[in-house]
């Protein structure tokens, strides 16, 4: 996905290069075209902005390694190989993680997610400060990490994808996963934390909602349908939708309540997203602004 950071847009195409838009103009200000790998399935990371570095994931089938362009110019600021074990066959090595930016232990972390482990890396140099193995096989990662309760929370990926509650290192602490859910977990869409609650959709429709603090299936109920896309919490209301081009509105808490169930013309593939009042959605066919209608007064 696109990356807006002020008046530029940074586009990530894989090997067709990473580019610089000027979102004022449509003027390109640079293209990069150093980080090559081979994707299999094409590029599907979203790279993340810090500060004058713009770091993208580069999980390939053949090469993996994670990198930082600098924001001003498109050149690479750093590249890090990824370390640990992978296994050999070559399409269980990629991964299409997005990076998460967390402020741990009075600095900055990057949390970055690849096949079969999770990092963490200092992002104004890229050295690895620790990795964490899942304990269990991931790759493919599509859902973006989330943080909460001093945890990150994170699916990984397909065959047999797991809820992980991870507590990152530093400050002299080892990382460590505290709990695993196999119930429910996504291989595409990301979870969501609201309060002490986890809520995931999974692929095929169930959406489950977990403490927080143990993993513990709080509730899991059946929505029907394919997703891919990720629920978003906004104004009291959890939103996702399928790939029927339903979707759900969900009210967060313990009990599962279901307030209604939408319908437009197309697909839902993508997350939808809230600006002010207005909730916006895109199918395979059409982008939708939906808001409340302000009132209409009389005149006296």
């Amino acid at each position: 996905s696109p990356v807006l950071a002020g008046e530029r847009l940074f586009c990530h195409f894989g090997d067709y290069g990473t580019a610089c838009v000027d979102t004022s103009t449509a003027a390109v200000i640079w293209v990069n075209r150093d980080l090559r790998l081979d994707h299999m399935n094409g590029p599907g990371s979203t790279p993340v902005v810090w500060h004058d570095k713009l770091v993208i994931p580069c999980d390939g089938s053949d090469v993996q390694y994670i990198a930082a362009l600098d924001t001003g110019t498109g050149k690479v600021a750093w590249k890090t190989p990824r370390s640990g074990t992978l296994n050999d066959n070559p399409d269980l090595k990629k991964a299409y993680g997005t990076p998460l930016v967390l402020a741990l232990d009075g600095r900055d972390v990057v949390v970055a997610p690849g096949a079969d482990w999770v990092y963490g890396y200092d992002p104004a140099t890229g050295a690895e400060l620790w990795r964490l193995a899942y304990g269990t096989l991931g790759f493919s990662i599509v859902p973006r990490p989330v943080a909460a309760h001093g945890l990150v929370y994170m699916s990984t990926g397909f065959t047999k994808p797991e809820v992980l509650a991870v507590r990152p290192g530093g400050g002299g602490r080892e990382p460590e996963i505290l709990w695993r859910q196999p119930r429910g977990a996504p291989t595409m869409p990301s979870p969501l934390v609201v309060g002490d609650e986890i809520y995931v959709v999974n692929d095929k429709g169930v959406a489950t909602c977990l403490d927080a603090k143990t993993g513990a299936v709080v509730w899991s109920e059946r929505l029907g349908g394919n997703f891919s896309s990720s629920p978003l919490a906004a104004d009291g209301r959890i939103y996702v939708g399928n790939r029927d081009g339903a979707t759900f509105v969900i009210k967060p808490g313990r009990t599962f309540e279901l307030v209604a169930t939408n319908r437009l013309d197309g697909q839902i593939f993508a997350t939808p997203a809230a600006v002010g009042r207005a909730l916006y959605l895109r199918t395979d066919e059409a982008l939708y602004r939906i808001a409340n209608r302000p009132a209409v007064h009389s005149a006296p």
